[in-house]
């Protein structure tokens, strides 16, 4: 598979003190690379998640919402090829079979070992697989962060990380996280699976305060393709190993540094998740303004994002400006088509409910020729604002599904 045209180098990224990832070979599929990761993380760990809102999700998805009410960790485990999604008790089976292994090996509860599992729908993770590649795993070398997101991909065609830091008194903590994903995906949330390590010490509860804002605001508002994933998964590990006071809330010292690196962080991977969109040849924002709320400013931002239409015309390169203006028609939030402004790289095209009687469409097609597009969209409304990220679609993301399983 070829490379996504808008695909970014691998960043260089610290290793966590308390986070050791490794990688091995399951073979859940009949490729020749590894398929499985494992990070092992120090005792204290704290843990936050945020996951699919998918009725048809998986095992891993159902027994790690209830993990994450503990909110601590020991182990991740993440499998590629096979989602383990709509298989029942077998596939429940097969993650509590990894789960109690990882456990029996490190000495913890089998609740502290968080597993994922990403590929195709419908078919039973094989147990003797996961076992062998578990196994593996446990005894292998430690590796670096770019070949455990490596491990993880299913249709990506690169690997993608990111990292921050922040300053929590005069200590400095470190972020570095991996994600996959290049289909099926959509909010509520739009990542496939994304893991955090930090060596912050964090109660759980600010964790996962912090990531679900973060959510929001990044896995939240992108889109590739409107499809929900059965398996979406965003997990924060936090080892408490860099020595800081321990961040308990909003209010403590340090907080707001903490909290502007998750969102860095998670910004960082969404966009990354975008541009490897299958078939992706440009990466597309869409910022609106003059909504009556927030909310309603990033449901229009959506439905112009999820738009075939919208999507079409941006890989043809077309200033097709009328088919922005019937997808903030179509969101069912409100608007005014009088007070309607839409734009494209900074130039307005339309104000008020009109095209601009002056409009001159060179600068919109010089725009529209490249690979980072802006859509910009003016209600007028009210003072609600909202950013939102996806692709176009073009051939390439037919001939990716269309031969999906074969």
């Amino acid at each position: 598979m070829e490379t996504s045209p808008l695909a970014r180098p691998f960043p260089v990224m610290p290793a966590i003190d308390g986070a050791v990832p490794r990688v091995a070979r399951a073979q859940y599929k009949t490729w020749d690379r590894c398929d499985l990761t494992y990070v092992e993380m120090a005792e204290g760990t704290s843990v936050a998640g945020v996951f699919t809102r998918n009725v048809c999700c998986s095992s891993e998805v159902e027994l790690g919402r209830e993990q994450i009410k503990l909110g601590r960790a020991r182990a991740l485990v993440v499998n590629a090829g096979n989602s383990n999604a709509f298989t029942g008790y077998r596939g429940r089976e097969a993650v509590e079979q990894i789960m109690a292994q990882v456990a029996g090996h490190i000495g913890c509860e089998p609740s502290d070992v968080f597993v994922s599992s990403t590929g195709v729908i419908g078919v039973p993770l094989p147990k003797d697989k996961a076992e062998a590649g578990v196994a593996n795993a446990l005894t292998a070398d430690p590796c670096d962060w770019e070949a455990a997101a490596e491990t993880i991909g299913t249709t990506d065609t690169f690997a993608k990380g990111a990292t921050a830091s922040a300053m929590i008194g005069d200590t400095r903590v470190e972020f570095s996280a991996i994600i996959k994903g290049s289909g099926m995906i959509a909010p509520d949330m739009a990542t496939m699976l994304g893991y955090i390590f930090t060596d912050a010490k964090v109660s759980p509860g600010f964790l996962q305060q912090c990531l679900s804002a973060a959510n929001e605001a990044t896995f939240s508002c992108i889109t590739v393709d409107s499809d929900t994933s059965t398996s979406d998964t965003v997990l924060a590990f936090a080892t408490g190993k860099a020595g800081n006071a321990e961040l308990t809330g909003p209010d403590s010292p340090g907080a707001d540094a903490f909290a502007a690196a998750i969102h860095d962080v998670c910004r960082q991977l969404a966009h990354l998740v975008v541009r490897d969109g299958e078939g992706a040849q440009k990466f597309i924002e869409i910022a609106v303004s003059g909504a009556i709320s927030d909310d309603s400013a990033r449901r229009v931002g959506l439905a112009i994002a999820n738009s075939p239409l919208v999507k079409t015309a941006i890989a043809g390169e077309d200033a097709n400006w009328g088919r922005v203006v019937m997808a903030v028609g179509k969101a069912g939030e409100p608007a005014d088509r009088d007070r309607l402004s839409i734009g494209f790289g900074g130039t307005w095209a339309a104000k008020d409910g009109l095209p601009l009687a002056d409009y001159d469409e060179a600068p919109v097609a010089a725009h529209l020729r490249g690979q980072d597009i802006r859509i910009d969209v003016d209600l007028g409304m009210g003072d609600g604002r909202a950013t939102v990220w996806t692709c176009d679609l073009t051939h390439g993301y037919i001939s990716i599904n269309a031969d999906y399983r074969t």
